[in-house]
């Protein structure tokens, strides 16, 4: 039987689509000011990207109700330094390249629209049907099953694209099949070991959703599936 084609790609954006993770580094320290947990050192870092949100917070002593106020305070950063986080390298072509082939593209991301759309520029900003901006942290599970009823697509036939684990649980959890990418906040290994059902080592493998298996576009695909395995 063919397994269902894939027809809406859901971006995570942060460390997904934009380079912000020096930018976030960059900051922590004034964060750590501002809302009085515990500064990140160097040597903590790559445990941070090993571990997922809640743990981190525990490694900080952040209580999650400052979570939204934080969050809240890196857009404001992010606003208004403009020219300190660029895309990805190829991320704009991807994109477009996506979106001629027919595929629907979502922009799901913890950061502010005006932040995601900026950064994107007007261009590749157009090639989302959907763009969900504010999205709590660890509340995105609600925002992808908005998604997908304003859609009309199953979950069968949609595929998150992020680079933490809280999305990848997100994901699963609205049963949307999750691919990691390699360049971003979270370790690789670790959001295999998570359960990622794909991993994407570099942005151009983003192509392989239409080109993989002599596919052209989502309607022939009948043989790349964006549908989480079972067993």
């Amino acid at each position: 039987m063919p397994l269902p084609a894939c027809r809406l790609v859901l971006f995570d954006f942060d460390g997904t689509l934009a380079d912000s993770f020096p930018f976030f580094v960059e900051v922590l320290g004034e964060l750590a000011r501002r809302h009085g947990f515990t500064p990140v050192t160097p040597q903590q870092i790559p445990l941070m990207r090993r571990q997922d949100v809640r743990a981190n917070m525990r490694l900080v002593g952040l209580p999650a109700w400052k979570l939204p106020h934080v969050a809240a305070s890196f857009m404001q950063l992010m606003q208004s330094r403009r020219a300190a986080v660029p895309l990805f390298a190829g991320v704009q072509e991807t994109l477009a390249f996506l979106r001629e082939q027919g595929m629907t593209l979502a922009l799901l991301t913890s950061n502010s629209a005006v932040n995601a759309v900026r950064t994107l520029g007007p261009a590749s900003a157009a090639h989302f049907a959907y763009l969900e901006g504010g999205s709590p942290i660890l509340g995105k599970r609600a925002r992808i099953r908005r998604v997908l009823a304003r859609s009309g697509i199953p979950a069968s036939q949609a595929l998150y694209v992020g680079d933490q684990i809280s999305d990848l649980r997100a994901a699963h959890a609205a049963g949307v099949a999750f691919a990691a990418v390699a360049w971003g906040y979270g370790e690789i290994d670790s959001l295999r070991q998570a359960g990622a059902d794909q991993v994407f080592a570099d942005v151009g493998e983003l192509r392989r959703l239409v080109s993989d298996l002599g596919c052209t576009s989502p309607a022939d695909c009948t043989e790349f599936s964006c549908a989480r395995p079972r067993g």
